[in-house]
């Protein structure tokens, strides 16, 4: 059989009909924009209708057995700061990481991956999530003042596509277990020299056992390593019902990271998560008053997955050497991220509160 050779790897760069700049699509257009001469074009590549994104099969994914179509060659390089899969294009050899601020150069090697199936574009322009993030960062204690000062004057935020897989499986799952039934016993005891009763819980237990059946849907796992997980998790919920086909139109003016969790260590995670789900079922199953589980077996039935890009506006900023990032949803405004403390103030601080407690301890020794 003759080799399938991946896909070409699509360019997110797209000319002006008018003038022949990069176009870049805008979040409140929903359309392709030139910011040198103001032509705007249809999204021509995103013509699929909404909600028509098909899942692929797990099983051929974990077997690289996918069809030459789903996958793509991409020019990604490891930043060596923070790990994270830098994407290029074709006509870059040096940039700036995205998410640290570190200068990285891409080699001449391409990576096959698979290609993403769907993309959540970008609502908010940068505008907007600077506004967000500046009023998120306005509220933080004891930050440094240059970090306000970044806040208003720094450098414009990126927008990054972040790599996300979705996983779909319907399981059925047997278990075994015991259902507790609490009641009470009347018990006499001595208290402050005195007898008295009171009422002592107890607990009955019955064996038990059941199915139970549930369909996961989109079970949503990040595939970056570059960004603090507790992080990104903080941006959700995502609404992902408003995916649309992929389209490399949506990327134009935007960067995209490479996925760097694999298909098989991301189903793990979806996998953990599902299991949590199965083991709330269960005790709902078994009732009573207390449940004990003793074993829980799940046959996993019509596993499917689609690589999905999931929009968020990045800043780093550099403080004593060391980067910290914000993060805000592209799609809602939510902020999360981390901030250095100014040792300065946190002093100034301590000091007014020492100062405040000897005022009191004085005006109440003098009353």
């Amino acid at each position: 059989m003759d080799e399938q050779i991946p896909a070409p790897r699509a360019e997110h760069r797209f000319p002006c009909d008018s003038c022949g700049s990069d176009l870049r699509y805008d979040p409140g257009a929903g359309r392709l924009v030139c910011d040198h001469c103001g032509n705007t074009q249809p999204l021509e590549g995103a013509s699929a209708p909404a909600g028509a994104i098909a899942e692929l099969d797990l099983e051929s994914g974990f077997a690289a057995a996918l069809d030459a179509g789903e996958m793509q060659e991409t020019r990604v390089t490891t930043c060596p700061n923070c790990a994270a899969q830098v994407e290029f294009d074709g006509t870059e050899h040096a940039k700036e990481c995205p998410f640290c601020a570190t200068p990285v150069v891409v080699d001449t090697g391409t990576t096959r991956q698979i290609k993403p199936r769907g993309v959540l574009p970008f609502a908010l322009d940068e505008a907007t999530a600077r506004d967000a993030m500046t009023n998120w960062l306005g509220r933080l204690w004891f930050a440094p003042g240059g970090l306000q000062e970044y806040a208003r004057k720094g450098r414009r935020m990126q927008g990054i596509y972040v790599p996300y897989w979705t996983y779909d499986a319907d399981t059925k799952s047997a278990y075994r277990g015991e259902r507790g039934t609490v009641y009470y016993v009347t018990r006499t005891v001595m208290r402050d020299g005195k007898r008295v009763q009171e009422q002592v819980p107890q607990i009955r237990w019955q064996p038990v056992s059941g199915r139970v059946g549930r369909f996961f849907d989109d079970v949503l796992v990040l595939a970056s390593t570059a960004l603090p997980k507790r992080y990104t998790d903080a941006l959700e919920p995502w609404d992902l019902s408003a995916l649309e086909p992929y389209a490399p139109e949506y990327l134009a003016g935007f960067r995209a990271e490479a996925y760097s969790v694999s298909l098989q260590d991301g189903f793990v995670q979806a996998r953990a998560h599902m299991d949590r789900v199965i083991e709330r079922d269960v005790r709902f199953d078994i009732g009573g008053d207390r449940q004990r589980i003793h074993g829980i077996e799940t046959q996993l039935g019509n596993l499917t997955f689609k690589h999905i890009l999931l929009p968020v506006w990045l800043a780093a900023y550099k403080y004593r050497g060391k980067t910290y990032r914000f993060v805000v949803n592209g799609r809602t405004g939510r902020v999360q991220g981390e901030r250095p403390y100014s040792a300065i103030k946190i002093a100034f601080a301590v000091i007014l509160g020492l100062a405040a407690a000897a005022i009191i301890g004085y005006l109440a020794a003098q009353q």
